[in-house]
């Protein structure tokens, strides 16, 4: 598969290398010489330095003969612009970051695809969408939800009263026979490793685990891990950036009480027009006594999101210090991730990961309709759509030739989501959602293809 990428800042460099490790033909192109010289010295890809509106690099990169052409550049109506060449010039599919919300929101009304540009993607949107997820299922540290809800992937940590630590899963399932839920990622305490659960993995003392489930099972695992479903209704958001912003304007929105602290005075009273029913602080988050005059200590959640990684990080050890439910940090190292659960704040966030899962889908071979990469973990989360000539279509899950090192999580079928044993035969139409380690990944596609 053939892939250039426009744009070789933060997201471009990180997609560049994630992709590299696939051993895909990828292209970087950037107007930075230094830029291109680290990526070209640490990855294996093709660098060409220039301005990608150039019609004469554009052929030199070869777009007519791309199969994904991604504009990642710092402005947004470069991105479309140069999606429009590549499209115009031959490449097959084309992908443009933007950061304008409105465009998201405005595809039902304009059509993107009549000018070339087949997607859409904004990191400061799909960073505010996570944030959304979280506060929903706030008692845990990661989830998501696939077709809307009709299955969630929810990630938590075993305490010692879980009442299924110490059996295996096979025993697991024996004992509470009639729940809705599969586990399909497995980390050790203080370990890197990831394990795919198999009948005979035992459930142990500080394991996190991810678990698919149904609607009806959410309120299985709350009462079995010993989770309480708390109610988040009052929420502090430090920085009044994009994803601030608009994650404060979605949560006045839902009705729920926002305050907003920004540093810089005229965003701060710019955003206090925007969002009447928010209340927005001026002042700097990093300041104790400024927290603990906006009552810090009664927050349900406390969201940083400023552009600095390590106020965010510090913020939020200041919230957890105050007995706030629950912590989100916005974080651009990615080496944070291990630290997150042990240095005690629930759940970070990257924009970059975030990005690399949405687009990741399109570099998938079989019909991968959504993806998912947990952070800290190195797993990725496919769900497939089964076509007639698919290899797995009418057969029993437990007939198919499936790798240890991958699980199927659960079946969309109609809309609805199934927990699928091994009894369950699968028919065309049918999403299913897998778990699987990267070596497995190409093996996976093929029984989907």
């Amino acid at each position: 598969m053939k892939i250039i990428i426009a744009g070789g800042g933060e997201v471009g460099f990180h997609l560049a290398k994630l992709l590299s490790y696939e051993s895909l033909d990828i292209t970087l192109i950037d107007t930075d010489k230094d830029r291109l010289n680290y990526a070209e010295s640490h990855l294996d890809i093709r660098a060409i330095r220039g301005d990608a509106m150039s019609l004469k690099l554009m052929q030199e990169a070869q777009v007519d003969t791309s199969d994904l052409f991604i504009a990642v550049t710092a402005e947004e109506a470069t991105n479309i612009t140069i999606c429009a060449l590549a499209k115009q010039l031959g490449s097959k599919r084309t992908i443009a970051r933007i950061s304008n919300f409105e465009l998201i929101k405005a595809q039902d009304l304009i059509s993107f695809q009549d000018i070339g540009v087949d997607e859409l993607i904004s990191p400061e949107e799909l960073a505010a969408e996570e944030i959304q997820q979280l506060l929903d299922q706030s008692a845990f540290s990661n989830s998501y939800e696939f077709e809307g809800g009709a299955l969630t992937l929810i990630g938590t940590r075993l305490e010692d009263e879980v009442p299924f630590v110490g059996n295996t899963v096979k025993e697991a399932a024996s004992i509470f026979s009639d729940v809705h839920f599969m586990p399909v990622a497995v980390q050790r305490k203080g370990k890197q490793t990831t394990i795919i659960p198999r009948g005979d993995t035992v459930f142990e003392v500080g394991d996190t685990v991810f678990f698919i489930t149904s609607k009806e099972g959410v309120e299985e695992i709350y009462k079995l891990t010993g989770k309480t479903k708390t109610s988040i209704k009052n929420i502090m958001i430090l920085g009044g950036g994009r994803i601030g912003f608009n994650t404060a304007r979605e949560l006045c929105e839902k009705k729920f009480n926002v305050s907003l602290i920004e540093k810089n005075k005229e965003k701060a009273f710019e955003i206090s027009e925007l969002l009447p029913n928010a209340l927005i602080i001026h002042g700097d988050g990093r300041n104790a006594e400024l927290l603990d005059e906006e009552n810090l200590s009664s927050m349900d959640a406390f969201i940083s999101v400023t552009e600095n990684s390590e106020t965010n990080i510090m913020s939020c050890l200041m919230a957890h210090s105050k007995q706030v439910k629950k912590t989100i940090a916005l974080v651009e190292n990615m080496d944070y991730f291990q630290l997150s659960h042990s240095i005690g704040i629930d759940t970070l966030i990257n924009k970059k990961l975030l990005t690399a899962n949405t687009i990741f889908r399109y570099v998938r071979k079989g019909d991968v309709v959504d993806m998912k990469t947990l952070n800290n973990l190195n797993v990725e989360i496919l769900e497939f759509v089964v076509n007639p000539n698919s290899k797995v279509a009418n057969y029993k899950i437990k007939d198919i030739d499936f790798p240890r090192t991958a699980i199927i999580g659960g079946v969309i079928k109609e809309g609805k989501g199934v927990t699928a044993l091994g009894d369950y035969q699968i028919i065309p139409g049918d999403r299913i959602v897998v778990c699987c380690l990267p070596r497995s990944i190409k093996r996976i596609e093929r029984l989907f293809l």
